[in-house]
């Protein structure tokens, strides 16, 4: 399963990095406390957060996730926005709560 897949299925949008919606999503990871999600996510995670500033780019760079996806409809914040696309990680809205995310993503991976 890829990003372009999740977007597809779940109505996100997207809001940079279109061009890299190919990248495989291997798991996902929920959270909001970056040094939770630094020791715990895994490499092709597709993070699920209510975050929106820029710390959160250079977490999932870090981490070497698939993409992350906004919660509850948060708009980034603009240098969020830039990081993001220098970084090349995708930055998806979900209009749903983190829950209802996650057990959507959970129930398309495990299908």
């Amino acid at each position: 399963m890829d990003l372009e897949f999740l977007v597809n299925k779940l109505d996100l949008e997207v809001r940079c990095c279109k061009d890299n919606l190919k990248r495989d999503v291997l798991g996902g990871y929920v959270g909001d406390l970056l040094s939770d999600v630094m020791a715990n996510s895994k490499k092709g995670d597709v993070w699920v957060t209510r975050q929106i500033h820029q710390n959160i780019v250079a977490v999932a760079s870090l981490k070497e996730h698939a993409g992350i996806i906004l919660v509850q409809g948060a708009s980034p914040e603009k240098a969020t926005l830039e990081k993001a696309t220098k970084e090349g990680i995708p930055i998806m809205i979900s209009k749903l709560s983190s829950f209802e995310t996650v057990g959507r993503i959970y129930q398309l991976i495990h299908t």
